[in-house]
């Protein structure tokens, strides 16, 4: 019922910024959770941050609490991944997901969501 596809990533020094988009198409996006994990190599995929339907509602990684701003624009259909003061240990493949729910009690895990884009990877080198 929902397609997700981000974008914004890329190849960038320790310390600098990204921005990462999830555009989605299909069922109505404003009615959905949004999620963001991640994945590096060799390690299984990790939960990030997260989002309620109305933007109120954000949770964050440890990992990632005070670096790590996700927004969304509902009429764009679009979820945002601001990254900021980079480290190396934030290197991996980044994939939102979504659920058709305004509010999830298990935001931090995989299983909750129904959706998943196919990620785009990001690297932050020294």
């Amino acid at each position: 019922q929902v397609q997700l596809v981000e974008s914004g990533g890329g190849l960038v020094q320790t310390g600098d910024s990204l921005r990462l988009s999830c555009a989605a198409s299909g069922r109505t996006f404003s009615n959905y959770y949004m999620g963001w994990f991640r994945q590096a190599p060799g390690k299984e995929r990790e939960f990030v941050a997260s989002i309620s339907w109305s933007g109120t509602s954000t949770r964050y990684a440890d990992a990632v609490k005070g670096r790590f701003t996700v927004s969304r624009d509902n009429p764009k259909n679009t979820v945002y991944l601001q990254i900021d003061s980079l480290k190396a240990e934030d290197t991996a493949v980044y994939y939102c997901a979504a659920t058709p729910r305004s509010l999830v009690f298990m935001y931090f895990a995989e299983s909750e969501y129904d959706y998943w884009g196919r990620g785009t990877q990001v690297t932050a080198a020294s």
